[in-house]
């Protein structure tokens, strides 16, 4: 087993492992291999022939600290390298990154050295460029042409040496890197128009993240085959619930309409929920272009202006979308409720539905506040409501007390007049019907999920792991500070803790940055073939089912629905092809997922950035929502944010106490916490970087005599903080606002 060790650490392709990483790469997968496994690292180390470096990772004593990450370059030339969710990142310096650029896949050398609170490292080999193209603004210097990248974080200008398509300076384009060596060079490949033509600067963020805008012919071809309305044939052997009474309830705008609801009492007392998806999986067969095109676009992406759709519009907005009054293919899961909200039966069937109304979230809102104009035009149907709002108060109820997390984070929309410039920036209002429609989808997630664990085939699940303990941690380190304390131990934090802690702090000032906050340190939501929980809900199964329109891995459950239940397809070729299949697109729909909410959320920073360069000089309320060492971010009520950087607190030379999580005034003892009340001055925005920054001009300051002698300036000392990363960077803040639309969890 010695040998076999380090011969494992001794290949090339060794970059590191834990032991739980060793034991499987080594095929040590019983207990008492495992054992000795443990043994022989110990007796190893102790002779010195390994050694374990950063996150308990084994080592050959000549290659320690040698790991694979990510780059992460700051706009002022320095970068930290990402190297995983159980190690810190590694700082690395401008004249150590050896030509590594945003992004790229590196291997570094971590030298044991400090910079502030960051290893240091050195990059030793670029495996892989992370940028092969970059969106930007075409200048012409000294009779060249070139690229100005819109990511500040790129660092360089590209040289245009091959093909410029015809732009000229003042065109926004996308161009192919053709040389990374100095100067970098490319040519471009996509003219989005001219930087101050209506849309291009949306279109420039969307090209940043290769996001296709429109569909390849063959995709086009293929939608020819697809007809406008339900065929005869298309009708047979399915439920026909034609006859029920059955809406769609979504927003005024919104055109992809893809889950119905049917609800009526039973005799018994229960309820009957009826959840009826769009049957998308039956147009969209697997290994078709659509297919194809839908895999690789994984979510449809909604941004301020405009959707960029997962399906062609024939399908999303036509024969795929519950229209009322017309005939539609659907999945339906139908749930008996009882009185305590459990599911105690259910029914999964291909069916027919005709809606019977397209109900607005505003109009049942309307209904169920009693407003007399709205009841009478939906006199038929009204009460169908108010049924609903009893199911979904039962529903909730029984999620509360599994220790479901509401974060219930204020979320904004942009205003946009016709030419795509922002006029209001407002909150988005959750009425009762939205929390109706929230509840009927969790109910159906979890009772598909929880049907397909048990019938043990491979399937996609919707996961949200246990936060890890260094984030909680950190998190626990803040809300002490605001009064909050987590009981019991940060090994196994139950979702209930968690949960009564935000709720603790509902209608307090705080609230709003508690939440935030929470939300930061949870792991992010994904999509994976093993049933792994979902923390957020308190669920033991969940998964995405009722939205086939807008996600793929909801069209992948469609199918496998499809192949499983009704086609009674549970052959070893089946099984086998899924178990192969399913795990690739769980990890491609989760990465699409990224690169849509990114998307999503540069373009509201940029228009957010966009809509305050009007208002410079104005003076804001806010609260503080962030404290780092190089300043605060301040939010005002209508989520925008900015920083105020501490070089512009004139008052006094202020420190960062990273215990307290504040900066404190060194002669006068004012504090800056967060949830502090703030008036600001809007001194700054920037469109292309998306940042705003703020200036206080009152507030309600608060005093302490400091703990420990003040720390001095050394010489040289630009009113600069140390010991804090943060110091590093004026980026914005990660935002953390969840998406508006339903089943985002």
């Amino acid at each position: 087993m010695e040998k076999q060790i380090l011969e494992w650490l001794a290949a090339d392709e060794y970059l590191g492992m834990d032991v739980d990483e060793l034991a499987t790469a080594l095929g040590f997968d019983t207990t008492d291999k495992f054992k000795e496994l443990v043994k022989c690292l110990v007796k190893l180390e102790d002779e010195k022939a390994i050694v374990r470096g950063i996150g308990d990772r084994y080592f050959l004593p000549d290659r320690t600290g040698i790991v694979i990450g990510t780059v992460q370059l700051n706009p002022r030339g320095f970068g930290f390298i990402r190297v995983g969710d159980d190690l810190d990142d590694v700082y690395v310096g401008e004249k150590n990154l050896h030509g590594a650029l945003n992004n790229d896949k590196v291997k570094i050398k971590i030298d044991g050295k400090q910079s502030g609170s960051s290893l240091e490292g050195e990059v030793i080999e670029i495996i892989e460029r992370g940028q092969k193209q970059v969106v930007g603004l075409v200048k012409q210097i000294q009779g060249k042409f070139y690229v100005s990248v819109d990511d500040n974080k790129f660092g360089s200008l590209v040289l245009l040496s091959g093909n410029r398509k015809g732009a000229m300076e003042g065109h926004k384009v996308v161009a192919k890197i053709t040389s990374f060596e100095q100067p970098i060079m490319g040519e471009v490949v996509q003219i989005l128009g001219h930087r101050n033509d209506p849309g291009v600067d949306i279109l420039s963020v969307v090209a940043r993240y290769d996001l296709a805008t429109e569909f390849n012919e063959d995709v086009m071809a293929e939608l020819e085959s697809i007809p406008d309305v339900v065929a005869a044939e298309d009708k047979e052997d399915r439920v026909d619930l034609r006859d029920e009474l059955i809406v769609t309830i979504d927003g005024d705008d919104a055109k992809d309409l893809d889950d119905a609801i049917s609800l009526k009492r039973l005799k018994n007392g229960n309820y009957q929920l009826g959840v009826h998806i769009a049957d998308v999986s039956h147009y969209v067969k697997e290994g078709s272009q659509i297919d194809k095109e839908a895999i690789s676009r994984g979510t449809s992406v909604y941004l301020v202006d405009r959707v960029i759709p997962m399906l062609p519009h024939k399908l999303s907005n036509g024969i795929c979308s519950l229209n009322p009054h017309v005939d539609r293919l659907t999945i339906s899961c139908i749930m008996e409720i009882n009185s305590s909200g459990d599911v105690v039966d259910h029914q999964i069937l291909p069916t027919m539905i005709h809606s019977t109304e397209r109900m607005t979230y505003n109009n049942v809102n309307k209904i169920l506040d009693g407003d007399k104009a709205t009841t009478k035009r939906y006199e038929d149907i009204h009460k169908l409501f108010f049924q609903m709002e009893k199911l979904a108060i039962i529903l909730r109820s029984k999620r509360s007390k599994k220790g479901a997390i509401d974060f219930d984070v204020d979320e904004a929309k942009v205003i946009v007049d016709k030419k795509g410039k922002p006029t209001d920036v407002v909150l988005r209002t959750r009425g009762i019907s939205e929390r109706i429609i929230e509840e009927f989808m969790l109910v159906a997630n979890e009772t598909v999920a929880e049907h397909f664990f048990w019938l043990q085939v491979p399937f996609i699940y919707r996961v949200h792991e246990h936060p890890k303990k260094k984030k909680l941690l950190n998190f626990a380190t803040i809300a002490s500070v605001l009064g909050y304390k987590i009981k019991g131990s940060l090994d196994h934090v139950y979702p209930r803790e968690l949960s009564s802690l935000i709720e603790s702090a509902k209608g307090k000032p705080e609230h709003s940055v508690i939440s935030t906050l929470l939300l930061r340190c949870m792991q992010k939501a994904r999509y994976d073939a093993q049933c792994l929980g979902h923390y957020g809900l308190a669920d033991e199964y969940y998964t995405h089912f009722t939205s086939p329109i807008r996600r793929y891995p909801d069209l992948l459950v469609h199918r496998l629905i499809r192949n499983y239940v009704f086609e009674q397809k549970l052959d070893g070729q089946t099984i086998q092809h899924f178990s192969e299949v399913v795990p690739q697109l769980a990890e491609s729909s989760s990465n699409c997922e990224i690169d849509a909410v990114n998307c999503e959320r540069d373009v509201m920073d940029m228009k957010m950035a966009e809509y305050m360069q009007s208002r410079i000089g104005q003076e804001y309320d806010g609260i503080v929502s962030s404290v780092t060492a190089f300043g605060l971010f301040v939010e005002l009520p209508n989520t925008i944010d900015g920083l105020v950087h501490i070089s512009t607190l004139k008052d006094d030379y202020y420190h960062y106490d990273a215990q307290y999580l504040q900066l404190v005034g060194e002669r006068t003892g004012n504090t800056y916490r967060m949830s502090d009340r703030v008036r600001i001055k809007v001194i700054s925005a920037s469109k292309l970087d998306g940042q705003i920054d703020f200036e206080i001009i009152d507030s309600k300051k608060k005093k302490r005599k400091p703990k420990e002698e003040p720390v001095h300036r050394r010489k040289g000392d630009k009113r600069r903080t140390p010991t804090s990363r943060n110091l590093f960077s004026r980026s914005k803040r990660p935002a953390n606002k969840s998406r508006s639309r339903r089943g985002s969890k």
